[in-house]
Order: C-alpha cells, then sequence, then structure tokens
C-alpha cells in the first residue's frame, strides 16, 4: 500500500486533471462565445436541454449536496432527507412551471437576458425602480456569496492536502474565474454539465463499492440497525413543524437568478419538458447517491465521525479506504467541482447585473455614447473579474458576518423574487408597486424571522408556544407568503402601466410557452455539440 506521501501525490494529479479539464472546455466556450452580451450572457438562448438541465442543477446544489446532506443524516437519519424531497419537488416545479413561460416571455419582452431586465419590461416600468432593485440585490449578496464558495474550497485544500488556506482558495479561485471571464454564461454551463457528470457518479461510486465491500444491501442495513435503527426511520426525532420546514426548502428554486437564467437560455419552451426530466433524474440519482453514502457510513464507521466532529466528512472518508488514490483523487475534485459550479453561475449572475442592469440603465439616463457590442463584452469580463477580485479580499479573512449573510441567502433570494417571478408569469393584473413591495418584504421578513436576536426576543416577551413556532419554522415560509400576499394587495391597489401593451405581451408569451414545435433561434449557439 502507498505511503501517505505517494497517496496524496496520486490525488493532486487526480485535482490537477481535473482543473486542466474545466481550462479546457472554458477555451473551447470563448471560442464558440460572439462578441455581443446576448451570447456572453445567456448563450444566443442556444442551450440544448440536456446541457440546460445539468448546468441548473451543478450550479445548484454546491458542496452541501457531497458534505451537507451527507453528514446530517449520518448524524441524524433519514429524517434529514426531507430537505432533499422538499427540493425536489421544488425543482420539479420550477422546470414545470416557470421554465417554458420564462424563455417565452423573455424573448416577448424585448428578449430580456437577466431576471431583473425581464422584470423591468414585463411591468414597463420606465422609472427601472424594479430592475435597479433587483440588479443591487442581487450584485451585494452573490458577491458574498461567491466569497463563501471561495471560503469553502480554500478550507477544502487546507484539511485534504495540508495547503495554506489562501494558496488553496487563490487556485480555485483563479481557475473558475479565468473559465468564466473567457468563456462567459456559455462557458459556466459547459463545465456545470462536466461538473454535474463528476458530481453523480462519484455520488453513486462511493456507496455502491462500501455495500459491495460491507457484504451486500443487507448486511449493510443489518449494520445500520444494530447501531441505532432510528437512523432508518423518516420520521424519528423531527415534529411535523421541522418536517414542513425542511420540504419548504423547495420553494427557495422560484427566486434563485443563477439557476432560472438557465430557462431562458434554452433553444425554446418546447425544450422545457426534456429539460425538466434529465434535470429530476440527475437529482434524483445524487440524492440516492448521497442518502446510501451517509447509511454506508453508518454501517462503516458507526459513531467515529460523530464523536470526531467530523460527519460532513464521511463521504471523504470513505473515497479514501475504497478507491485507489487516485480515483480518490477525481472523489475529491467532485467536492471542488461542486463549489466552482456554483460560484461560476454566480460570478456570471453578477456580472450582468453590474453591466446590463447598472451599468446600462445609468449610461443611458447619463447620456453616455452607445457602445459596441464586443465593449459590452468586455465590460461583462471586467465585470467577472471585479466580482471576483472583491469576492477573494473578503475571503482572505472570512467571518461568520459573511457566513450568516450566505445562510440568509436561499431563503432570501426564495422570498424576495420567487413570488414576482411567478405572479410576472401567471398574473398580468401585477404592477410595480405590487412587484416592489414583495420584493423588500419577502426579504425583509425571511432576513429578520431567521435572526437569533429575533428569537431571544420573542423567548422573552411572547408566549412559548409562539416562540417556538417562530424558532422552529424555517424563515422561506413566512417571507415567502408574506412577499406574496404584499404583491397582490399593493397591486390590486395601484394602477399598471402600459395595461393595453402589457396584456398584448402577456397573451403572446402564454401562447408561445404552449407551443410545442418552437424551432430553435438560427443563431443559437451549437452549446449541446
Amino acid at each position: 500500500m502507498a505511503g501517505p506521501s505517494n497517496e496524496e501525490a496520486w490525488q493532486l494529479a487526480a485535482v490537477i486533471v481535473y482543473f486542466l479539464a474545466m481550462l479546457s472546455i472554458g477555451y473551447y466556450a470563448y471560442r464558440k462565445t460572439k462578441d455581443d452580451l446576448d451570447s456572453y450572457m445567456l448563450a444566443d438562448r442556444g442551450l440544448k436541454p440536456w446541457v440546460a438541465a445539468l448546468s441548473a442543477g451543478a450550479s445548484d446544489m454546491s458542496g452541501w449536496l457531497l458534505m451537507g446532506l451527507p453528514g446530517a443524516i449520518y448524524l441524524h437519519g433519514l429524517v434529514e432527507s426531507w430537505i432533499f424531497i422538499g427540493l425536489i419537488v421544488g425543482a420539479w416545479l420550477n422546470w414545470k412551471l416557470v421554465a417554458p413561460r420564462l424563455r417565452a416571455y423573455t424573448e416577448v419582452a424585448d428578449d430580456a437576458i437577466t431576471v431583473p431586465s425581464f422584470l423591468g419590461k414585463r411591468l414597463h416600468d420606465k422609472a427601472h425602480a424594479v430592475r435597479i432593485t433587483c440588479g443591487v440585490i442581487i450584485l451585494v449578496f452573490f458577491t458574498f456569496y461567491v466569497s463563501s464558495g471561495m471560503v469553502a474550497s480554500g478550507k477544502f485544500f487546507e484539511s485534504s492536502f495540508d495547503v495554506d488556506y489562501v494558496v488553496g482558495m487563490l487556485i480555485v479561485a483563479g481557475i473558475t474565474m479565468l473559465y468564466t471571464l473567457f468563456g462567459g454564461f456559455l462557458g459556466a454551463s459547459l463545465t456545470d454539465v462536466a461538473q454535474g457528470v463528476l458530481v453523480v457518479v462519484a455520488l453513486l461510486a462511493v456507496p455502491i463499492i462500501g455495500v459491495i465491500e460491507l457484504g451486500g444491501f443487507g448486511a449493510t442495513v443489518d449494520a445500520v440497525q444494530a447501531i441505532d435503527p432510528d437512523r432508518l426511520s423518516m420520521v424519528s426525532g423531527g415534529s411535523a413543524l421541522a418536517i414542513i420546514s425542511a420540504v419548504a426548502w423547495g420553494l427557495g428554486y422560484f427566486g434563485q437568478p443563477h439557476i432560472i437564467v438557465r430557462f431562458m437560455a434554452l433553444r425554446s419552451p418546447a425544450d422545457a419538458p426534456v429539460a425538466r426530466r434529465i434535470g429530476i433524474g440527475w437529482m434524483l440519482l445524487c440524492g440516492i447517491g448521497a442518502v446510501s453514502t451517509a447509511l454506508v457510513g453508518i454501517a462503516y464507521y458507526g459513531a467515529t465521525l460523530e464523536a470526531d466532529n467530523q460527519s460532513e466528512t464521511v463521504f471523504l472518508a470513505l473515497s479514501q479506504v475504497l478507491f485507489h488514490p487516485f480515483i480518490a483523487g477525481l472523489v475529491l475534485a467532485a467536492v471542488l467541482a461542486a463549489i466552482m459550479s456554483t460560484i461560476s453561475s454566480q460570478l456570471i449572475v453578477c456580472s450582468s447585473a453590474l453591466v446590463e442592469d447598472l451599468y446600462k440603465l445609468i449610461s443611458v439616463k447619463s447620456g453616455w455614447r452607445e457602445l459596441a457590442p464586443a465593449t459590452y463584452v468586455r465590460l461583462g469580463r471586467l465585470g467577472v473579474l471585479a466580482v471576483a477580485v472583491v469576492a477573494v479580499i473578503l475571503a482572505l479573512s472570512p467571518s461568520n458576518s459573511i457566513l450568516s449573510l450566505v445562510a440568509f441567502a436561499w431563503a432570501g433570494f426564495g422570498s424576495a423574487f420567487g413570488p414576482v417571478v411567478i405572479l410576472s408569469l401567471y398574473w398580468r393584473r401585477l404592477t410595480t408597486a405590487g412587484a416592489l413591495a414583495g420584493i423588500i418584504t419577502g426579504a425583509v421578513v425571511a432576513f429578520v424571522w431567521g435572526q437569533d436576536s429575533f428569537h431571544r426576543f420573542l423567548a422573552d416577551r411572547a408566549p412559548d408556544s409562539v416562540a417556538s413556532f417562530v424558532a422552529d419554522t424555517y424563515e422561506i415560509i413566512p417571507g415567502f407568503l408574506i412577499g406574496m400576499l404584499a404583491i397582490v394587495v399593493v397591486s390590486l391597489l395601484t394602477r399598471r402601466a402600459d395595461p393595453e401593451a402589457v396584456d398584448a405581451e402577456f397573451d403572446a408569451a402564454v401562447t408561445a410557452s404552449r407551443e410545442s414545435s418552437v424551432l430553435p433561434r438560427e443563431d443559437s449557439v451549437p452549446a449541446g455539440h
């Protein structure tokens, strides 16, 4: 058996191979991307269904899928799997309800290429209040989100290879920035596909080999039951409210800009059903792999990792003992892939907010001359660079404030943007004032509800039942519902801008989304080739 230094060399070699593959894909995307902002930010709406599906999945899950979920199930059992069940239901509904209509409506609404620009054009918001508000929220919070991914990558390198935290973080940040900066949206999407494949293969390989090593499926289940039979229960240790809160994670999908932008990049609305089946299939395989990994970990390690406070490393620990060091290195690369796919997608969304939703509006209001398409692409690349640099600076000294903002991000984006995205597609009566009210209300409610200081305040002044209810309810539930209510109430009390034009566009979008034979645009990028 190879010594530790030899094992580390094999693992580093695997990670280097992975890095080179990502850079190669980024270069390919660079060659395919044209010198205009639509191509750089949305791949000319040319993504094939399987590319969009795997890209949406990979950009969504991050390192939580390979470390957080298996670790939680290893500690508490199958009751922790309700979060993933909620995510699968939410993702299915997102592909079913949002994807085809958003793809159609963004083209009808003056070919909008970002979520903020779509909302602004959908509402005929001539003051651009919605677009600017959404652009600022995305830019600020996603910059922190990107920084948290870089923090995770630095800590990962430090723990896996004993590499200095800053060095590891800069390596991952530099490589991710390079293929995103030059390859744009297409580069991020194609690398997401490769990363998504690597993730699902790793998540399936680890438990399959683990079950074989343990003597088969029956022996594995028997071993888990011998340690703690409650680990195989879907309800043991969880209250009804806790399970509802876990399932409610799925509500977050409707408001995640880096996910729903993949819907906008499909070749046509007719591609959405195929993409939905592929995307949900990928998620199911990943979920089965993550849950199975945790159960194999319980059977293999017992309470060892729990005692060492290393439960989240169960996936990595199993790969180290079950595989050749090079294969184990590819498993390590899968964790990096999950982290990097999220970073790259968020970098592109930040850049588009900076250039399309903020710079362009400022330049128009200031009377600056219109720039050439190639110049906007260069500005987009500078935007990726600027956000990456700020995120790196924040990641140099990670603080609890950054991590707390990230913890809020899923619920915050879901509560702020989810209701307005759904209603913009399905309710023609939506107004600009209603949209702003919902965005602000949803974000504020989710943020306040999730704060420990708010829980302490209620514990001191409210009945125990109320304080307990608030503490146990995931903040996306009140944020989403109150945000939705605010949109409806304020919209009914205010007037729409250009109602006839809005109605005509709404009807055109509904019709286009129902077409089953919409041909791809002639100028679409061959993203699936």
